[in-house]
């Protein structure tokens, strides 16, 4: 049928839902892996779009909003397809890790190749059966291990229709950042796919607020699309600050810090953000903001090298309203109220 949705050789009908498994290699097991894909084809015609989680297989938080969307979504209320791939780098995921037994990482392995290196074997499956056959893609990363980042869009800089969506998402800050090569973000733009990179949360965990904050975010984008309907009270959203130039601030010795300031936090250029000190509080030497902005990632391991990144810093303007916005966010999620009903509130996928 022509308004059948086909995806690795299997065809799914108009308002009908499917679990398929995409082959990718075969394991030293000798038996052959897969990706999970859940396809959901709307009821109704409308845009095809993707929702994929750990790329690198440490970044998990991904996983939990995924699995919220496909329990919140069935095809009968969709117009369009949706796309979910709860996990995409499945070994690392086995392996609580960011890369792949190659030691290759995923998102810098892009188009791939099907007879390649087993990071390119999934790039090659990901991008050829999953988003190429998409407009839009909302890719969810974390921090690496012993870091957080405040839940933040990053999109690349100079698409208007980007940016709506973004604003539309309603995370705390919208960053407009390069695209790298091998990235996905990057082949995806080359190959006419807008994506919406979504930062948030720390590596190997889960936390209500990266969780809510991006269930609400890729809802309202579904309904901006005309993929689902929702009421007006859960799409408005106040919106996100936007930046396009963010900061590290690193360490000046090595030794034990002790944070003044977290995530979320506003902060003016002077202020204190942490101490460090060593082993015996001796010698402390204060860090200081060197800008005016939000804090959007800190680290969380108190131990740290002389020249570690301990914290980033987007560069705003009227960084106390936006941190209000933050803590009035987190706040209605806390306190139990269904995060698309409260007042919305900022390294890609580097460590450092």
């Amino acid at each position: 049928m022509s308004d059948d949705f086909e995806i690795g050789g299997t065809y799914i009908a108009r308002g009908e839902q499917a679990d398929i498994g995409l082959p990718i290699t075969t394991m030293a097991t000798g038996y052959s892996s897969q990706l999970a894909v859940r396809v959901l084809h709307g009821a109704k015609p409308g845009p095809t779009i993707f929702v994929s989680g750990a790329i690198h297989g440490d970044e998990i938080v991904g996983t939990a909003i995924i699995q919220r969307i496909a329990n919140l979504i069935s095809p009968d209320m969709l117009s369009g397809t949706l796309m979910l791939v709860p996990v995409t780098n499945i070994f690392g995921f086995l392996n609580h890790t960011r890369y792949l037994p190659d030691r290759r990482d995923l998102n810098r392995s892009f188009p791939g190749n099907a007879n390649g290196s087993l990071a390119g074997q999934v790039a090659h499956v990901f991008f050829n059966e999953v988003v190429s056959r998409a407009s839009l893609g909302i890719d969810i990363h974390s921090a690496a291990v012993h870091r957080y980042n405040l839940p933040q869009i990053r999109i690349a800089a100079g698409n208007k229709r980007l940016v709506e969506l973004a604003m539309t998402f309603a995370a705390p800050v919208v960053i407009e950042s390069p695209l790298r090569d091998g990235s996905l973000r990057s082949l995806a733009h080359e190959q006419g796919v807008e994506m919406l990179l979504m930062e948030t949360g720390e590596a190997l965990r889960f936390d209500r607020f990266s969780i809510e904050t991006g269930v609400a975010g890729v809802q309202r984008v579904l309904a901006h699309l005309g993929m689902i309907e929702t009421d007006d009270a859960f799409a408005a959203a106040s919106a996100s600050a936007r930046a396009n130039r963010s900061q590290w601030v690193r360490s000046p010795r090595g030794g034990v810090t002790h944070r003044a300031r977290k995530s979320g936090d506003a902060v003016r250029e002077g202020d204190l953000l942490a101490v460090v000190a060593g082993l015996f509080g001796e010698e402390p030497q204060e860090l200081l903001s060197p800008v005016d902005g939000i804090i959007i990632g800190h680290a969380t391991l108190p131990v740290v090298h002389q020249g570690d990144a301990l914290f980033h810093i987007a560069k705003i303007d009227n960084p106390e309203r936006i941190g209000a916005r933050i803590e009035s966010m987190s706040d209605a999620i806390y306190s139990g109220e269904p995060a698309g009903f409260a007042e919305a509130l900022l390294d890609e996928d580097e460590v450092l």
